[in-house]
């Protein structure tokens, strides 16, 4: 991917910013997203699922199921990975002023 299409991914999806994606690929690392991206998937590792214990393969979401997760990183070596974060800790620090900027307009 040339630098200038990257650059455009990155500006898309910005730091700190909720995606929503399809889970397409589990692998020991982390979990493959779908982000409506052709050429760039997102990924969760497995540290990024849970804010205590240890994640093991019967936890991980379904092929196919549809989560949630927060931009917290780009793989700058290979161009084709946004990292996410679906830690709930980090979802609710992410949403929750979301959450409170809607109340104030409704």
């Amino acid at each position: 991917m040339n630098s200038n299409t990257w650059e455009q991914v990155k500006s898309e999806y910005k730091l700190g910013q909720f995606v929503q994606g399809k889970v397409e690929h589990h692998t020991p690392f982390g979990v493959f997203v779908n982000i409506g991206e052709s050429v760039v998937k997102g990924l969760i590792k497995i540290p990024d699922f849970l804010d205590e214990g240890e994640m093991t393969e019967e936890m991980y979401p379904e092929i196919g199921a549809l989560v949630g997760a927060i931009v917290v990183g780009y793989n700058e070596s290979n161009r084709s990975e946004v990292y996410l974060n679906a830690k709930p800790s980090v979802l609710h620090q992410a949403l929750v002023p979301l959450q409170g900027r809607n109340a104030l307009i409704n």
